[in-house]
């Protein structure tokens, strides 16, 4: 009997053991790699939010205090937004005079990162963000992405109310959704309509330039206006759906229908600029247009269905996959696509150097081929560097201040000196701890800022601040020839 009990008691602490390591190399990771990897972290599935027909108060309740308001200010007023504000964003340039520019975010983290567009913060030099409760912080701009209309901004602060990703391909026609945003300087501002449309391609973003621009927009009827960029579109779950970036108007305010770019396309790019500082965009090499009624008699095709190729790439991964000129796109990965712009879609959801199995109709005939996408430059390996700047120079490695900390300082600006290494900045005495407030009588907010200002500077630099103890304090350094 003691035999049968120490075999018993052998076996369930090898078990216990075996279930423990799997546990730890197969489930458990050190640190979230995604946005939405860091939801979970802190976002418990709760109860779905039962919603009746015209009865909006729960989602809003849940989506208010996730949407903020952000305040731009733009140094130079020669410099015009690289993207054609359709909101009427920024006043007419008058002078040289800094322009103040207002939109809308999403915070899609509790530890403050936050979903806005691009043309919401294109040329700021300062970000501030405004939450629903009136707080303000400083953001740092974390990377953005022209081709999308979309930016990553960042303040310091922990436990914040944040919209958990819903799934933009559920959402059906007709369906619910509220718009959360802050026209005219409305803060809070909640309006309710429904999906007009999916799928819609306005050529806006391409005609500004953006040479791999997705444009795949939500069409709604809720009422969206000037300020409402970068705000939250919601579905009756309360999840975020989409980022509300466009409206279609004559005279730059609300005439019926806004557009908002689908949040399983911002998943992607977002968690691009939060790892890499920029979006690693696949291509499959193929010119593309959709299947008109017209088109489809010239081919002689017996269905309206599929994305037509025109062309294709030489040396692309569609002419390396055995895809050909004349080809039909019916699906990729076995999602259908019957709009050029679905096609983009499915595909910016991969990386280069996936292998995607892409469904083609070639002469009556449907064949599958697999292809390895490449990026534009042609590879099909991610550079895993990070582009955006660098947190150190001259021996210091900085971080920004939270609003606590700043409160504690009594001041309205600053950046920490977290490390310092051998350098201008140990040389000098300068401590850690020490805040910088301005260099050369600049303002600096952020660590992105430090880092931009010192790159243009030469010489000897002002360097002014606050001690650890509070005191005032000021340092002249000499910027070396190359920042290391």
């Amino acid at each position: 009997m003691k035999k049968i009990i120490g075999i018993f008691s052998i076996a369930l602490v090898g078990g216990l053991v075996a279930l423990g390591v799997n546990n730890y190399f197969f489930h458990s990771k050190a640190d979230p790699q995604t946005i939405e990897e860091k939801q979970q972290v802190q976002f418990t599935k709760q109860e779905q939010i039962k919603t009746s027909q015209g009865d909006f108060v729960e989602v809003a309740e849940k989506a208010t205090p996730t949407v903020v308001h952000i305040k731009t200010t733009v140094e130079s007023a020669s410099r015009e937004p690289e993207f054609f504000d359709p909101f009427g964003f920024f006043e007419a340039p008058q002078s040289n005079a800094p322009r103040q520019g207002s939109g809308s975010g999403v915070l899609i983290t509790d530890d403050g990162y936050i979903a806005t567009n691009n043309h919401v913060i294109d040329g700021a030099g300062k970000i501030e963000v405004v939450l629903n409760d009136k707080r303000s912080y400083d953001a740092e701009l974390i990377g953005r992405d022209p081709e999308t209309d979309l930016a990553l901004l960042k303040i310091e602060e922990k436990g914040l109310d944040f919209l958990g990703f819903g799934n933009s391909d559920e959402l059906k026609i007709g369906e619910w959704v509220v718009a959360v945003g802050n026209p005219f300087n409305l803060t809070s501002t909640v309006t309710a309509g429904i999906v007009s449309a999916k799928g819609r391609n306005i050529n806006l973003l391409r005609q500004n330039g953006g040479e791999y621009a997705i444009e795949n927009f939500i069409q709604t009827d809720a009422a969206v206006n000037p300020g409402n960029s970068g705000g939250a579109l919601v579905n009756t779950r309360g999840e975020l759906v989409g980022i509300n970036t466009a409206i279609a108007s004559r005279t730059g305010s609300y005439a019926g229908y806004s557009f908002a770019v689908p949040v399983n396309i911002a998943k992607k790019i977002l968690d691009d600029l939060l790892k890499y500082g920029e979006v690693k965009r696949a291509i499959l090499g193929v010119r593309i247009q959709d299947v008109t009624a017209e088109l489809a008699d010239e081919l002689g095709l017996r269905e309206i269905k599929g994305v037509y190729i025109p062309d294709v790439v030489d040396g692309g991964s569609a002419e390396e996959a055995g895809i050909k000129k004349g080809d039909i796109i019916l699906a990729i990965e076995g999602v259908k696509v019957d709009k050029a712009s679905a096609l983009q879609e499915q595909i910016s959801k991969f990386y280069p150097g996936d292998k995607v199995k892409v469904r083609i109709l070639r002469r009556d005939k449907e064949i599958e081929k697999v292809a390895t996408l490449q990026s534009k430059e042609g590879d099909t390996k991610i550079v895993t560097e990070v582009k955006r700047d660098s947190k150190e120079a001259l021996g210091g490695v900085f971080e920004n201040l939270s609003r606590d900390e700043k409160l504690d300082l009594k001041i309205r600006n600053g950046v920490k000196i977290a490390e310092v290494n051998k350098g201008p900045f140990s040389e000098k005495g300068i401590p850690e701890g020490f805040v910088i407030t301005h260099i050369d009588k600049t303002k600096v907010h952020t660590s992105q800022d430090v880092i931009s200002i010192l790159g243009n500077k030469k010489g000897i630099v002002l360097i002014e601040g606050v001690m650890p103890d509070g005191d005032d304090e000021a340092f002249a350094v000499r910027i070396p020839d190359s920042i290391k």
